[in-house]
C-alpha cells in the first residue's frame, strides 16, 4: 500500500525520492505518530512534499489511495479499510444507531453490501433504501439519511452521521498554474532574497558567544547585525484602460512586494513607459515626475519589474506622439531601452494568460524590448521571474 502511493505521487509529478519515502517509513516503524489517517497525513505530507505548490497534487494522491472514492470499481471493498470505519462509530453513534448496525450484521456486513450494490448498479439512482445515489435512506451516496452511511459524492455532511468522509479536500489549490493570491505571491518572491548582515550589531551571536566563552574561559557575549534582504527593487505598474480588469491580482502584487523587500520603490505608467510617471493616481496630472530622474535616482543594481498587459496600439511603443493621453516626444521603445541599458536585471509581468499573448502584436512587440524577459502571473511564471532577476 506505502509503495502505491509512493509510486502514484511520482506519477502526479511530485518530486518525491526513495530517501524521503524510507525516511517515512522510519518515522512508521519508530512510531513517531498515532496510528491514524489523520497523523499518517501530515506526517507524510511533511516527509515528501517540499514546495507548497505541490500540496494540491498530493491531498489529491493521498485522497485516491488511502480514502477515496473517486475511482471506484469492483474491487471497491479492498480499497475501504473497514477498521477506519470501526473506529469512529464511538464517537458518532448513538446506541439506538449501534443496535440498528448489529442488528443489519455489523460494519463488515455494510461494506460487502456496498461492493455488492456497485456491481449490481449501472447508472444514476434517486430516493429510495438500497441503491448509491442521491436523497433516500441508502447507507451509501449523498444528501439522504442513514445512521450507518457511507458518504459518496456529497461537498459536505448533513446530518453529520457519515462514518467517513471519504471526499473531503483539507487544502485550497496551490498549483503553479493558478491564479496568484497575496500568501501565493509571498511565497514566489521569497526566492528573490540576498542576505547580508548590516548596521548595528543587536542581535545575539550564540555560535560566536559559545566558541568566544570556551577559548576565554569566562562569559564572553558576541552580538551580530540582524540578516536583512539587501535586494531593492524598482516596480513600474500600468494602470488603467485594459488593466482596471487586473487591479486585484496587482494589489495582490504589491501587498506582497511591500512586505517582503524592505527597499522597494514604485511608480505608475499608462501602457508604455514615457518621460514621466507618477506616485498618486488621484493626482497623476499635477504631479508628474520625470522618468529620467528616477532612472538617474536609483543604482544600476536594482531589480526593475514592469508590471502591465501590455495591450494597445503598437503606436504607443514604437513612434513619437503615440500615447493615447499625449504629445510623447520620444518613442516608448526608446525609453524601454534607457532602462535596459541602466539596470541589467529587469522583466516584465503580464497579468494576461500566456495563451493570449500572440494574438496582440504590441506584447510581441515589448516582449522584444525586455530581451524576452517577460513571464505570466502565475506561480510558476513569477517563480521563473524571481530566477532571472536573481542571477
Amino acid at each position: 500500500m506505502f509503495m502505491r502511493f509512493f509510486t502514484e505521487l511520482r506519477q502526479a509529478k511530485v518530486p518525491v525520492t526513495l530517501k524521503e519515502y524510507l525516511m517515512l517509513m522510519e518515522g512508521m516503524d519508530k512510531q513517531v505518530i498515532d496510528r491514524t489517517v489523520e497523523d499518517f497525513y501530515y506526517l507524510s505530507r511533511a516527509a515528501l512534499v517540499k514546495d507548497e505548490k505541490n500540496i494540491d497534487k498530493f491531498d489529491q494522491v493521498f485522497g485516491h489511495v488511502f480514502k477515496g472514492l473517486e475511482r471506484m470499481g469492483d474491487d471497491v471493498a479492498i480499497d475501504i479499510p473497514a477498521e477506519w470505519l470501526k473506529k469512529l462509530s464511538d464517537q458518532f453513534l448513538t446506541d439506538e444507531e449501534k443496535a440498528q448496525i448489529e442488528a443489519m450484521g455489523g460494519f463488515d456486513k455494510l461494506m460487502e453490501a456496498l461492493a455488492e450494490r456497485m456491481r449490481e448498479q449501472k447508472e444514476r439512482h434517486e430516493k429510495g433504501d438500497k441503491a448509491i445515489g442521491t436523497g433516500g435512506t441508502s447507507p451509501f451516496g449523498a444528501n439522504g439519511y442513514h445512521p450507518e452511511g457511507v458518504r459518496i459524492g456529497q461537498d459536505k455532511g448533513r446530518h453529520g452521521k457519515a462514518i467517513k468522509v471519504w471526499d473531503k479536500r483539507e487544502y485550497k489549490n496551490l498549483d503553479d498554474q493558478v491564479e496568484l493570491g497575496t500568501r501565493n505571491i509571498k511565497v514566489a518572491l521569497r526566492r528573490l532574497r540576498k542576505w547580508v548582515r548590516e548596521g548595528s550589531p543587536d542581535e545575539l551571536d550564540m555560535n560566536g558567544t559559545i566558541h568566544g566563552t570556551a577559548e576565554k574561559g569566562y562569559l564572553d557575549i558576541h552580538m551580530r547585525p540582524e540578516r536583512r534582504n539587501k535586494i531593492s527593487v524598482l516596480i513600474f505598474f500600468d494602470i488603467g484602460g485594459s488593466m482596471d480588469s487586473h487591479i486585484k491580482v496587482c494589489e495582490e502584487l504589491f501587498s506582497a512586494a511591500r512586505s517582503e523587500f524592505k527597499n522597494m520603490e514604485f511608480y505608475y505608467f499608462h501602457n508604455c513607459l514615457y518621460e514621466s510617471v507618477w506616485k498618486d493616481n488621484r493626482r497623476r496630472h499635477a504631479e508628474k515626475l520625470n522618468t529620467w530622474d528616477i532612472l538617474h535616482k536609483y543604482p544600476h543594481d536594482y531589480k526593475v519589474i514592469f508590471v502591465g498587459d501590455a495591450t494597445m496600439s503598437p503606436y504607443e511603443i514604437t513612434y513619437p506622439g503615440g500615447s493615447v493621453e499625449h504629445w510623447n516626444e520620444e518613442a516608448g521603445a526608446v525609453w524601454m531601452d534607457r532602462v535596459a541599458n541602466i539596470y541589467e536585471h529587469m522583466i516584465w509581468l503580464n497579468p494576461t494568460a500566456e495563451r493570449h499573448w500572440d494574438y496582440t502584436p504590441s506584447v510581441t512587440v515589448m516582449k522584444q524590448l525586455v530581451g524576452e524577459r517577460m513571464y505570466p502571473l502565475t506561480l510558476a511564471g513569477l517563480e521563473k521571474a524571481m530566477k532571472e532577476l536573481a542571477r
